[in-house]
């Protein structure tokens, strides 16, 4: 599956913004999604992860409470609501995909997005 980010922006701290990762191929409602993102000078990280239904929703515990990830499988699309962003929150987002849970938390995703760039100002 071929996956392209975007929305990422520049923001104020304590503001909102919505990402979106559209997602080629019939088969979007089989991979399991996440996003991930890398500081500068850090080392990827994950922030969320959602299961085919969506159902099941995995946070990393920075993030919990302030954004939100879900899909529509029907537009091979998934989102990652982020709220009260913070200066920490600075980062370039991928989206991630794969078949099992514990490959895309751990980031051995086989298909990545290219990235897309938030900025959060204090």
């Amino acid at each position: 599956v071929q996956l392209q980010a975007s929305g990422g922006g520049l923001v104020q701290a304590g503001g909102f913004l919505r990402l979106s990762c559209a997602a080629s191929g019939r088969t979007f409602s089989s991979y399991v999604m996440g996003w991930f993102r890398q500081a500068p000078g850090k080392e990827r990280e994950f922030v969320a992860a959602i299961g085919w239904s969506g159902g099941n929703t995995y946070y990393a515990d920075s993030v919990k409470g302030r954004f939100t990830i879900s899909r529509d499988n029907a537009k091979n699309t998934v989102y990652l609501q982020m709220n009260s962003l913070k200066p920490e929150d600075t980062a370039v987002y991928y989206c991630a995909a794969d078949r099992a849970i514990r490959t895309v938390v751990a980031g051995s995703s086989g298909s990545w997005g290219q990235g897309t760039h938030v900025t959060v100002s204090s």
